[in-house]
Parts: C-alpha cells; structure tokens; sequence
C-alpha cells in the first residue's frame, strides 16, 4: 500500500489527481502533503524545470495565466491550458509543468549571431513585435550580429547567412530571389543579377543569394581578356555591348578586369610575338572600323607583337621567314594579278596561277597573293647517281646524272614505278649481291613486303662478276646486254629482265628468280628416277658441271637470255638421256658400269667412237663440262626391303658369332673365378680356426682374471660400505643432538619473549587501566562538586531532611511509634536493631557496617 505521506523537496512537484471530481492540481515543495483515501498521486516529486541564463526552453499547451501572471482555472478547477500552442520561457525562477504541460524543446542556448553573420527569419504567423512593426505570415527579415536572438513563437529561423569577403581584385555575383531593393537603394527584380566590388565583408540581404565569387582576370603585356556579350548591356564607360559581340580587353584599358554579369569569357588570349625572322598571316583581319574583314589576309612580319582580335586566326601559326641558301629555291605561285620583280631587279606583273622560282640566297616573306608551294633544294649527284625528271609543260621524262641540279619552275621529280617482285630483287640485291644468284632461292611475292625506296631517285644495279643482265627499253623496244662487273642506270622507259629459274631435288620449275645470269663455272644437282631393263627402279642424284659460252660480238649477248629457265631445260634435257641409257641394260650391269653408262649417255661419243669431254647447247650457249653420280637407291619397296633384310641379316650371323665367342669367354672366366674363390674360401676358413683358437684362450684367460677381480672388489667394496654406515651413524647422532639443543635453545628463547610480552601487556593494561580509573573517578568527583556547587548546601541539606522528616510525618499520621523499612539489598543487623527501636546508643566496638547515604 503507498504511503499517503509525501514529501516534496524544495524545487520538487506533484501531480495530485481527485478522484471524485478528476481533476490534477500542483503540489509544490517544499512541502509535507498526506494524500487523502480520494487522492492518488500522479508520479513520485519531480524537480522544477530550471533555465539558466541565456537560455530557453519551449512548452508545449501551456496554462493561460492572467494579467498579474497567475494561472487562470476554469470552473472544474483544472488549469486552462493554451492547446496546440507554444511558450518560450527564458532564464526564471524554477516553475513546475502544470496537467497537460509539456516541454517541446529542452534547455537550449541562446542562439548568439556573431558579427557578419545574420539569421534569415520567417514569419509563421502573423504578429507585432515589441517596436509595433507588423509582420505577415511568410514575411522574411534578417537579424543581423553582433547579438543575441531571442526566439519567438510566431518565428522559425530559415538559414544562418555568413558575410562574403571580398578581397582585392574580387567581386561577388548576386542574385535577387524577389523584387526587392539591395543595399545600395537600387530596385533588383526576380532572378536579376549583379556584381558588389567593394572590398571587405558583405552581407547579403534578404532577398539575396550569393550565387558566386568572381575572381578578377590579370591582364598583363603578354595576356589579354577576349569577351563577349550574352546580351545586349551598357558596359561601365557607357559602351552599348550587342548581343554576341565580342571584343579584347588588355592591360592598357585594365590591370585586372572582372567580368561584368553579362560578359562571358571566351578565353585568354596570349600575346603573339614575332621575332626578326618570323611571321605569320592573319586571316580575317579586323578592320579600322572594328570589325572583321572577312576572306582578306593580312601578314604581319617581325619583330613585332600584337593580341588577335576577335574573329582572327592565325592561317599556319608563326613562321619562319624563308633563308635560302645558294642551292635552294621557293616555288611560288601567285593568287592574283600583283608587281613583283625578277632576279634582275625589274618589275615584272604575275598573273593569277603564274609559277616562278626565287633562288637564293635570300630571305623571302610570301605577301598575301602568293602561296609557296614548294621549297626546292639543288640535288648533288655523284657519277653513279641520277633523278627522273619531268618536264610539266611537255611531259616528257629525262634523267640527270652526275651533277647538281635544281628543278625549275616548270619541272618536277618524277616517280619511276617497278613490279613488286623487282622491287623485292633490287632490295635484296643492295643488301647482298651473292643473294641474287641462281643459287640463291627466291622467297619474293608480290604481296611481300618490300623496303621503300625514293622513287625519283634513277634506279642502278651493280651487275656482279662473271654476269649479266638484260635491260629492255619499252620506249625503244630493244634490249641491252650488259656484263659484269658494270652499273646499270635504267632510263624512264627501261626496266631489268627477271629470270625464273627452276631449283629443288628434283628441279620445280620458277622456284627462284634472279635479275643477274651467273656465266660460271657453277654446278647444279637433281634426282632422276630410272628403270633398268628388268624393272629395277632407281633412283639417281647427279651434279652437274657447266657455264656459259659468252659470244665476242656484243649484238650476239641476247642469246644468253634466249632460254628463260636453263636449268631448268638443262636438266631435262640431260635426265632424258640418262634415262634412255639405263633403261637398255639390267641392273648388275648398271651397278658394275654407272659411271660410264652414265657419261656417255650424257656427253655420247665421237666419230672415232672416244667419249666426248662436253655438251654444248647451242641457243644460249650453255655447257656441261662433267657429271657427278652422288648417290643410287632403289625406288621400289620390295627391292629396298629384301636388300635391308639380307643387311639385317649378315648383321644378325656376325653378332651371333661374337654373341658366342663372348659367351664362352665369359664361361672360362667365370670358372677360373669359382676356383680362385673356392681356394680363398678354404685359406679364410683356416685362418679363422686359428683365430678363433687364440680367442677361446684370450677369453679363458679373461675369465680368470675376471672372477679373481670380482671377488677382490666385492671385499674391498663391503669394507668400505661398513666403514662408511659406522661414520654416517656418528655424524648422524652428532647432528641429531646439536639439532636438539638448537630446538631446545629456540624454545626456552621463545618462551623468554612470550612471557616479556605478556609481561609488557600485562603492564600496559593495568597502567591503562589505572589511568581510566583515575580519569573515571576525576570525572565523577568533578561531576559531584559541580553538582554541589550547583545545588548549594542549603539545598542538599533540605533534601537530606525531607525524606526523614516526611516519613516522621506519616508515621506519625498512621500513629505507629517505630518502623523499619528496607529493600532486601542491604544488609540488617537484628542484633542491633532492638537497641535502635529502643532508642538505645550502639555500642562503641560495633564494626557494623553504615547503611547508605545520600
């Protein structure tokens, strides 16, 4: 059951609720309350809401309190309460939540606004502050620091807005968010904005947003502003700006420009500098009226240095100014109809498309109508070099060697174009001369890649020794011939006869190609199948000897060319005779007699029936000088088995036979091992009886020796132990009594100090004790004179009489003559006692104790 006494604290409440008529009142401490049986206490005391200075609190449905601040109560006696509507206390005395009360918002810090800081304020609902300036609901204010904001009901805080600094060589671009004035008293509409330059912190009003920082743009000699206009503005020196124009500012009109609200920078433009050898051409120059002239070109030369302007551009950058050297040239070519002068120092008049070429040395600087095509330089060429030329007025092609040359206006290189597989050779060629021979194989295609060569350069072959290359000029249709060693420089119409030549074992016709014909003595080999006359497939590889007849007369040299593969035909020709031979004798003869069979079927025989010593072939000149047979083995499978089982198996007889011969050698040798083993079996045997003789005795002896030492060292060793235990009980009884006396010793020392300490105690207690008993009766006799001194004997003496004199007076009223009254506790004498009913004196040895006194 709860206790119906409560006690509230200072600075504590309750909520009492009344049953019978429901309402909750406030108790308040500090205060005793007994809760009545139709009483019921809400919550245990609680501690008054406390706001400190500079702070604050927001409550929630909070009383409605009269004009002298007391809470107003309606009919029931229940606090009226302001529902849904708030109260902001600031620092007061500590006030209880009455029913219905609570707090929103705890003990908060007032908000204080630094300097350049302001608060942006909304109005919530409509009010009139303490100065009677009325506010709307949605009106907005700034509350500007330094200071401390208080705040309102009626009020929310939107933003916390911060001052903008704006240094040297800054502004801050402004937006108005309605209409409004800015702080200047100048009238913003919505979305308008503008730039504040001056320097130092700026608010923004209320209406005001800060939308951002614009740094200034430092122009310098070398930078400069191009801008341009978003619409049309007058500029601050009263300038009209249209819509999209665009214009430069330098350092001359600024040192550092910041861009209005409707400029837009297009970019920095950087200084254009020209040195003493240098121009460039300007196209669409501006004009002295400010604007671009467009298609005109204008060329500025140096030393000079200038900004584009707007809409200008710069055709190929900055250029050097043409030096020309005594071997070099500019191929011009005029745009329009202009006065020049020629080398000669006359005036001359260019129409539009002329050409002409300014040799050096001298420096040139191209005006607007004429355009360099071409710079030229004089081409040294030695004896063995030339160029393709070409004439553009005629077209014909021509070649210059072995001098300096420089092309004039009317001429131009000409490019001379050869077959890929050429072209592959000619590379080949210049890398390796030997790689160019017949014997070399050609891995050249026309899909190869190939080196590139200048082609305007006169294509030369170095013909190698003991060679020679045809040349065909398709102009003149005719050949030449030329042979090595010599340089072969091709005219524009000629072009190098390739030979495809035939090459493997056995030959594959155009196999490789070649430029050059090896005139030798060289050598070439192939394989010939032959067929004997009784069916004996062969197969043959033969080399042959041979080289070229080369005819004296220099119109006869075509011949050489005359066959394109000679190898080729050679071969053929010379398998065919080989063939034709063998095939009319059998194959032991052909075995006994290849080699003869072979030349005379390749060289034949004269008219005096001797061999010949060559074969000439007549329509190139080409001759076989010998033949070489290198191998011979049979084609068919059957002949080359049976000749590869009888090999196999004369090899089989002959391992056999070794195969015994190293068997029995083996036996014999393995016999003479068994006996000389046997016999070294027999001498160990021997010789371990004789050892194992000496051991039987050496181990005898040892026993001996053995059990005498044992028993001697048995003796020795009980001695010794007796010995030992007689010394170890002596030393034992000598420890044990020395330990007795120390434990002795030890005893009658602890019982010394045990009975000093009680000793010691034992006095320590009694002197204590004595001193209490002196403090107590010190204490008591003390207490008795102060109680005497207080009392007074005047007073003791009246007590000490009242007690007797009150029991005469009531014995004396209940008329008895003698009494004796006592409590049991102390002692009474019936001896004496007759005596003293009597009246009688106590005899003078009576050692009877007194009885108490007061």
């Amino acid at each position: 059951m709860e206790d119906p006494v409560i006690r509230i604290p200072p600075y504590h409440y309750v909520h009492v609720l009344d049953l019978n008529s429901n309402v909750t009142r406030v108790e308040v401490g500090p205060h005793t309350y007994i809760r009545q049986d139709h009483e019921r206490v809400v919550f245990a005391p609680r501690r008054m809401v406390m706001v400190p200075p500079r702070h604050y609190c927001v409550v929630l449905n909070p009383v409605v309190r009269g004009p002298t601040g007391a809470v107003v109560l309606d009919g029931a006696g229940q606090a009226r309460l302001r529902h849904a509507d708030l109260d902001i206390r600031l620092a007061q005395e500590p006030f209880p939540l009455y029913p219905g009360e609570e707090i929103k918002q705890d003990i908060t810090p007032l908000q204080m606004v630094l300097a350049d800081t302001a608060l942006r304020l909304r109005a919530l609902l409509d009010f009139t502050d303490e100065d009677g300036k009325k506010f709307l609901a949605g009106d907005e204010w700034l509350f500007e620091g330094p200071n401390t904001y208080i705040p309102r009901k009626e009020v929310e805080v939107a933003e916390t807005l911060q001052a903008t600094v704006i240094g040297h060589n800054q502004a801050i671009r402004l937006r108005a968010r309605k209409e409004c004035l800015d702080r200047n008293g100048t009238r913003r509409v919505t979305g308008e904005e503008w730039l504040v330059k001056q320097v130092g912190a700026y608010l923004p009003g209320v209406y005001e947003e800060v939308v951002d920082v614009v740094d200034a743009y430092i122009l310098t000699d070398k930078k400069a502003l191009h801008l341009r206009a978003t619409r049309t503005f007058e500029d601050e020196e009263g300038r009209v700006r249209r819509t999209g124009e665009e214009w430069l500012v330098t350092q001359a009109e600024s040192e550092a420009y910041i861009p209005e609200v409707f400029e837009e920078v297009v970019a920095e433009v950087a200084v254009t500098t020209l040195g003493p050898r240098q121009y460039c051409v300007v196209l669409d120059p501006v004009g002295p009226n400010g604007q671009p002239q467009l298609g005109q070109q204008l060329v500025v030369k140096g030393e000079k240095s200038f900004f584009l302007q707007p809409g200008e551009r710069l055709q190929a950058g900055i250029q050097d100014v043409y030096v020309l050297s005594e071997d070099e040239g500019l191929l011009l070519q005029a745009l329009q109809t202009i006065k020049d002068t020629n080398e000669e120092g006359k005036e001359v008049t260019r129409r539009a498309g002329d050409r002409w070429l300014a040799r050096g040395p001298l420096e040139y600087v191209p005006p607007a109508e004429v355009t360099v095509l071409e710079r030229r330089r004089a081409v040294a060429l030695a004896d063995n070099e030339g160029i393709y030329v070409r004439d553009i007025r005629t077209g014909k092609v021509r070649v210059v060697t072995g001098q300096t040359y420089m092309l004039t206006e009317s001429e131009e290189l000409w490019e001379k174009e050869l077959p890929p597989g050429v072209e592959a050779l000619l590379a080949a060629a210049r890398g390796d001369i030997r790689g160019t021979d017949i014997g070399a194989q050609s891995s050249f295609s026309p899909d190869a890649g190939v080196p590139q060569r200048d082609c305007t350069r006169a294509i030369t072959y170095q013909v190698p020794h003991n060679a020679a290359v045809q040349v065909y000029d398709y102009r003149e249709r005719r050949a030449r011939v030329v042979l090595g060693p010599e340089l072969v420089v091709l005219g524009p119409g000629e072009q190098l006869t390739v030979l495809s030549l035939s090459a493997g074992r056995p030959k594959r016709p155009h196999a490789r190609r070649s430029l050059c014909l090896r005139l030798g003595p060289d050598f070439c080999a192939d394989i010939v199948t032959i067929e004997t006359a009784d069916h004996a497939r062969l197969q043959l590889q033969l080399a042959y000897n041979w080289h070229f007849e080369v005819p004296k007369d220099p119109k006869e040299l075509g011949r050489l060319f005359s066959v394109p593969d000679f190898v080729g035909d050679a071969c053929k020709s010379l398998a065919s005779r080989v063939r034709g031979a063998v095939a009319a004798v059998t194959f032991d003869d052909f075995h006994k007699n290849s080699n003869r069979l072979i030349c005379s079927a390749v060289f034949g025989f004269d008219e005096g029936g001797r061999l010949r010593e060559q074969l000439r072939f007549a329509p190139n000149g080409l001759v076989v000088t010998s033949v070489d047979i290198q191998s011979v083995e049979p084609v068919d499978q059957r002949t080359r088995d049976a000749l590869q089982r009888s090999v196999q198996l004369a090899i089989e007889i002959a391992t056999n036979s070794q195969e015994a011969a190293a068997r029995h050698e083996a036996e014999r040798l393995a016999q003479e091992a068994r006996g000389r083993l046997e016999r070294q079996r027999l001498l160990d045997q021997a010789e371990a009886e004789r050892a194992r003789r000496e051991l039987l005795e050496l181990e005898a002896l040892s026993a001996a020796v053995e059990s005498a030492g044992a028993a001697r060292a048995e003796a020795q060793a009980r001695a010794e132990a007796a010995r030992i235990e007689g010394e170890a009980a002596i030393q034992q009884a000598k420890l044990k009594a020395e330990a007795i006396a120390i434990e002795t010793e030890a005893e009658l020392s602890r019982q010394e100090r045990l009975q000093a300490q009680e000793v010691r105690a034992q006095r320590a207690r009694g002197e204590a004790e004595a001193a209490r008993a002196q403090a107590l009766a010190d204490v008591e006799a003390s207490r008795v004179r102060e109680v005497v001194a207080a009392l007074g004997p005047e007073t003791i003496r009246d007590i000490a009489r009242a007690g007797p004199e009150l029991q005469v007076k009531l014995l004396q009223g209940l008329g008895l003559q003698s009494t004796l009254i006592t409590d049991g506790n102390a002692p009474l004498n019936l001896f004496t006692t007759a005596r003293g009913l009597l009246g009688l004196a106590p005899p003078l040895e009576s050692s009877a104790p007194q009885g108490p006194t007061l």
